[in-house]
């Protein structure tokens, strides 16, 4: 009797326990797959790799439903497998022994090893297991997806608001770890980690982050004389220049510095017969809060460089340039014109001055260090930040394992800050 229920158990057990390695399998292998690999397969009509980049393009609820269907085969099994027991071990000790035997089938035969399987030969099982896995995720999906909703339903009350489009699992997200990881090893040199996480970073960030603030711009009042604007052309440097009329904030053009030559040379290099009101551009206004990326694709689309930042009240905030964005990528594009690392002065002792208008991420670039800018843009307004209070010259401040001594003050902007080099870290 006893016998013949166990021998009765074990063809049913080892059919779930396949099932469910099978999946742990799908799992492993479709998230470790290589991308690149797969659409190369792809291209080359190769349908199996075709029906892994659709899985993975949705790559949550494909994790769901296989985690679902996982959990319904292993709690069956279990469920399965005590309900015998108990009848060969009455009372509590046919399930502690159901417990056991479960543990150690499914660890061992249904994780362990088909993970590792899987693992080593991770495109070649996603290839072999797409078909199951698609039908596993055509049945289990829509439960998923539940499943899902019901997790955001729970969290809203906890003020976790997470819409159905959102992927825990971003692609760049996976990107970036895979770039700091390697970073951390020595496989990607610290310029190139710096050049990818730009990238990433495009749809992230606004041109206010990155934009020359309205106090550093420099403007050439449209009233003054064509050899005074002409003049002011060849000191400032810059290839384009905004025309204001009375007052900063009334931008009415754009002036280019290859439109005055061509004006000179029209008019046999008589300055004076130079209409500068002819000559000038149309300025291009954007929204603070347009993005990096989008930027960019306008930028490319109008094949323009140079656009005036205003915020929600149409007040001018600053400019960016092509030449700004191409720079969050590449780091400093430096012309004659251009200091080595502009506002970044090493001192003697070891610490760096830094004005306090320059970028987080400019320092951290220049520097090849770490210090956060997610609350602030400037180092002066990480210092802020962090102080929570406007600092007097030589207050001495510690945080993010550097020092910061501020060196001067304007009014209430701080305008220079001595920055120790970063502590070591503690083991």
């Amino acid at each position: 009797m006893i016998w013949a229920l166990i021998a009765g158990l074990a063809p049913s057990l080892v059919f779930l326990l396949t099932l469910s390695g099978l999946l742990s399998a799908a799992e492993t292998s479709m998230t470790a797959a290589s991308r690149g690999r797969l659409h190369q397969l792809e291209r080359e009509g190769d349908r199996a790799a075709k029906r892994v980049n659709r899985l993975i393009s949705n790559q949550e609820t494909m994790i769901g439903a296989i985690l679902l269907g996982n959990n319904v085969i292993n709690i069956g099994a279990s469920a399965l497998t005590t309900s015998v027991l108990t009848v060969v071990f009455p009372g509590a000790a046919g399930a502690l022994i159901a417990t056991a035997v479960m543990t150690v089938l499914v660890v061992v035969f249904s994780e362990i090893l088909p993970k590792t399987l899987a693992i080593a030969r991770a495109d070649d099982v996603a290839r072999i297991l797409s078909i199951p896995t698609y039908w596993t995720v055509r049945f289990f999906g829509p439960l998923a997806n539940g499943a899902q909703w019901i997790v955001r339903q729970t969290l809203k009350p906890f003020g976790i608001r997470l819409d159905m489009g959102t992927d825990v699992l971003a692609a760049h997200e996976e990107i970036r770890g895979a770039v700091e990881y390697h970073h951390s090893e020595g496989l990607v040199e610290t310029g190139d980690r710096w050049m990818l996480g730009g990238v990433l970073d495009l749809g992230e960030m606004d041109v206010s982050e990155v934009m020359v603030h309205r106090k550093e711009i420099a403007m050439i009042d449209a009233g003054m004389s064509p050899r005074e604007i002409l003049a002011a052309v060849l000191e400032s440097g810059h290839s384009r220049l905004p025309l204001y009329r009375d007052e900063p904030e009334n931008v009415v053009g754009v002036l280019h510095g290859k439109d005055v030559l061509q004006a000179l040379v029209e008019g046999d290099g008589k300055i004076e017969q130079v209409d500068v009101a002819r000559i000038m551009r149309t300025p291009w206004f954007i929204p603070e809060t347009t993005t990096l990326k989008d930027q960019l694709a306008a930028f490319l689309k109008r094949q323009a460089h140079f656009a005036l930042v205003v915020d929600e009240y149409g007040a001018l905030q600053g400019l960016i340039t092509l030449e700004d964005i191409l720079e969050e990528i590449v780091g400093e594009i430096e012309d004659e014109h251009d200091e080595a690392v502009a506002g970044v002065r090493p001192l003697a002792d070891g610490w760096v001055e830094v004005d306090g208008s320059v970028t987080i991420r400019d320092l951290n670039r220049a520097m090849n260090w770490d210090l956060p800018d997610d609350e602030a843009v400037t180092l002066a307004g990480l210092l802020i930040h962090e102080a929570q209070t406007i600092p007097e010259p030589g207050q001495l401040f510690g945080f993010h394992r550097h020092r910061f001594r501020v060196i001067s003050r304007k009014s209430n902007r701080i305008t220079a800050v001595a920055v120790s080099p970063p502590a070591p870290l503690e083991d």
